[in-house]
């Protein structure tokens, strides 16, 4: 079973990690006016600080709003759940920074595909994975890449079930 994720969790990581800032910027840089007064850049730190918890607490709003967490009561106790768009989301962010090389011997990487229109999502949504991935489009079904992505799009694939419509080459030159 996944453990979920609580509110109470999320803001107990938030103030840990504020309490490490905190600690970090006792040897903050200070203006002259802060030097003299340091009641001032207590209070600077303090509105600071007030800011970012607003911002936070803002994200979470802004998650729940685009459907990406639910909030669900879980054994008396509220938990934050991705759903299955928030899921997609972050594989998104993980393709988008993992650092893509090149491959090294020069070749292509070919991805051809027939989707059926009854899976129109899943076609458009592996359009997206392949941008996100580096592939270029020759045709709407043809797309190539010259960076050494294969594994990542064999994940994609098996995760939504698209293996009998796809076939991959490794081709040397167009």
């Amino acid at each position: 079973m996944k453990i979920p994720i609580t509110d109470k969790f999320l803001w107990d990581f938030y103030n840990f990690i504020e309490d490490l800032d905190k600690i970090c910027k006792i040897g903050a840089r200070r203006t002259l006016r802060e030097a003299v007064n340091p009641g001032l850049f207590r209070r600077r730190l303090k509105w600071e600080r007030k800011q970012d918890r607003r911002n936070f607490s803002k994200l979470i709003h802004y998650l729940k709003k685009r459907g990406l967490i639910k909030v669900r009561n879980l054994e008396n106790k509220k938990a934050i759940l991705l759903t299955p768009m928030g899921k997609e989301r972050i594989l998104k962010v993980k393709y988008k920074m993992i650092e893509k090389k090149r491959r090294k011997d020069g070749k292509l990487q070919m991805i051809i595909f027939d989707i059926p229109e009854k899976k129109r999502h899943f076609r458009d949504l592996l359009r997206e994975h392949l941008i996100t991935l580096g592939y270029k489009m020759l045709q709407k079904s043809i797309w190539i890449c010259p960076y050494d992505v294969l594994k990542e799009t064999e994940e994609f694939l098996r995760r939504y079930s698209l293996d009998p419509y796809v076939k991959l080459f490794l081709i040397e030159e167009l």
